[in-house]
């Protein structure tokens, strides 16, 4: 069933209902890595990846609004880049050029992800500008040009505009749906600082890498419900990640500690995801952890669009002339 964002009331002021302005307003979830296998080094200088990708119920809100010309992007949380270095930027402005369109936008992100934490915070934003700038615009790409430009954008963007969950390969930015329905109840645990993606697969060596097993096996022990699942979560980055916080073994011996049935590292961390019996246990688990140094989120895996787009008012783009 299709969430309604929290923020949609945010349409329902008598000011817009008179003006018939466009907003789009997108609820941008997280994503967790149960599972993540790196097989080895691309000639390219990528590693091929096997991954189980699941969208959580912690999510950002990006909203867009019509601008007459430009990008504007703003942000709720400091150390968010506001310009070129910001991925939803780069896909507002490369919806522009693949689509002609001559108006601008302003773009508002409301964190609640995490920035740089394995979470994939800043790919899922820009998932939803590609997804949003369409509705604001009326200007909708095809899907395999939608998907080309986010593949352009990272590797993880993909994901966020098709369905949860989803095994990745290759670079991660291909995508085969997995048939699941379970929600599987979270804690996440973060130390409270970003660590970059490049500098965990920069620390990778040859006994790192494997053969794609073990995250074969999870796939199957989904059917199997929570205890197989959380009895086969799996990343090959832990050991990279440790060197750079030696921390993830007390976080991940912690939450298990506090009643978690197994715990693991979410992409290229520095985020810890603890699988808990139910969501009454999650509850449970946070309240023995608190007092420790970390930022704890209650959630659960969610099935389905890993977006969820709500718009009003009327198209506002014009295509460039010449």
């Amino acid at each position: 069933m299709t969430r309604t964002p929290r923020h949609a009331s945010v349409f329902r002021s008598a000011r817009e209902r008179r003006s018939g302005e466009r907003r789009v307003l997108v609820e941008a979830r997280a994503k967790v890595n149960l599972g993540l296998e790196v097989l080895g080094r691309r000639a390219d200088g990528y590693h091929t990846l096997s991954s189980l990708l699941w969208a959580i119920d912690l999510a950002d809100r990006v909203t867009l609004e019509a601008a007459p010309a430009g990008i504007t992007v703003t942000c709720d949380v400091p150390d968010v880049p506001l310009t070129e270095d910001n991925l939803a930027w780069r896909a507002a402005d490369l919806v522009r050029h693949e689509t002609g369109v001559a108006a601008g936008v302003r773009i508002h992100i409301a964190k609640a992800i995490p920035v740089a934490a394995g979470l994939g915070g800043g790919s899922a934003d820009a998932a939803a500008v590609l997804a949003g700038l369409g509705a604001l615009w009326g200007h909708r790409l095809p899907p395999g040009r939608l998907r080309g430009l986010a593949q352009a954008l990272g590797m993880d963007v993909p994901f966020f505009l098709g369905a949860s969950p989803a095994l990745a390969s290759e670079r991660g930015e291909v995508l085969r749906p997995v048939a699941a329905r379970l929600a599987i109840p979270l804690v996440v645990v973060n130390p409270g600082f970003p660590v970059a993606t490049r500098d965990v697969y920069a620390r990778l060596e040859p006994g790192d890498f494997s053969g794609g097993a073990a995250v074969r096996a999870l796939v199957r022990a989904v059917r199997g419900g929570l205890p197989a699942v959380a009895g086969h979560l799996v990343n090959g980055l832990e050991r990279a990640l440790n060197g750079l916080w030696p921390g993830l073994g007390e976080a991940k011996a912690a939450l298990v500690e506090a009643g978690c049935l197994g715990a693991v590292l979410s992409g290229s961390g520095p985020t810890v995801i603890g699988v808990a019996p139910s969501r009454a246990a999650v509850h449970r688990v946070m309240a023995r952890l608190r007092g420790r140094p970390w930022r704890l989120w209650a959630t659960q895996t969610v099935a389905g669009p890993a977006l969820t787009v709500a718009v009003t008012g009327s198209a506002v783009g014009q295509r460039r002339r010449g």
